[in-house]
């Protein structure tokens, strides 16, 4: 593990150069991986969960303070139990004796190191399923280099085009240009995705966008970005699943689910401008139902 960098991290774009031996940084993590969840996971994109499950690992903390976060339990509060590198290893390998489609590592930016160390020493002892990093898209790109190799799958948020919206929806600076460096860099590594003969995907992007209330123009402008830039065969999972919680419920302007008829705008807006792959969810009515019980 390159212990020089938590002694002075750098890992997210926010930068905050703590020793995290001593001291924590914006994230509110210190030396060893925290988790808050280690399961099987079945409500992620099909191509991820199919009918196995996703081996998901869920990373106490992070570098952005969204005020609708779903996760909001471990993001902000930063729920979990600290375990050791050869710990995480072995959850690794335990989801895969349990048959997961792959490791989905969900906020995993802050222990990026550890989970080197820890791939490692689990594909020593038999790991060969696909590893997912899965993303809020605000990465290091020189953190998402150090990945290269040990990432099958990235699976990004890109939220925001406005960073305007990023730093009043959550508390971020610049998020669309720090995006948009990562992203590309994923690409590059990765490329376009590979599925098994059941439709799994074994390696590739797959870009995810949550369509906010009120703010569709966003939603567009961010469709529009990964047409021109990342092409019209890009795989986009393009989500209906907002519902109002943590400090979301303070605001009127977001203080609502999606209503059907936005989600039918940025459907047919899809369509409109030729986006072929991916996949789009039903605005339903109990979205509370799939966030994981921390």
């Amino acid at each position: 593990m390159k212990e020089d960098i938590l002694k002075k991290c750098n890992l997210c774009p926010r930068n905050c150069k703590v020793n995290r031996y001593e001291k924590i940084g914006f994230c509110g993590m210190k030396v060893l991986p925290k988790i808050a969840l280690c399961d099987l996971h079945y409500y992620e994109e099909p191509c991820i969960s199919g009918k196995n499950g996703s081996g998901a690992i869920f990373f106490s903390g992070c570098n952005l303070n969204c005020l609708y976060c779903q996760n909001y339990k471990i993001s902000q509060e930063r729920q979990g139990e600290e375990i050791s590198v050869e710990m995480l290893a072995e959850k690794m390998l335990e989801l895969q004796n349990r048959n997961a489609n792959n490791i989905n590592l969900v906020t995993a930016f802050s222990f990026v190191p550890q989970i080197i160390s820890a791939i490692d020493i689990a594909r020593k002892k038999g790991l060969k399923i696909p590893i997912v990093y899965n993303s809020s898209g605000y990465e290091s790109i020189e953190t998402i280099k150090m990945l290269n190799g040990y990432v099958d799958v990235y699976l990004p948020d890109l939220k925001y085009f406005y960073n305007e919206l990023g730093k009043d929806l959550s508390r971020v600076d610049n998020y669309f240009e720090i995006a948009i460096k990562a992203i590309l860099e994923m690409k590059k590594q990765v490329g376009s995705p590979i599925f098994d003969e059941e439709g799994i995907i074994r390696r590739g992007l797959i870009v995810r966008h949550l369509v906010l209330p009120e703010h569709l123009q966003n939603t567009k402008s961010v469709l529009k970005w990964i047409k021109t830039n990342l092409g019209i065969d890009t795989y986009c999972s393009i989500m209906a699943q907002y519902f109002p919680t943590y400090k979301a419920k303070e605001r009127k302007d977001i203080n609502r689910k999606l209503y059907e008829n936005e989600y039918k705008e940025i459907e047919d807006f899809v369509y409109k401008i030729g986006l072929k792959n991916g996949y789009m969810q039903y605005v339903e009515e109990n979205e509370e139902q799939y966030v994981p019980n921390f």
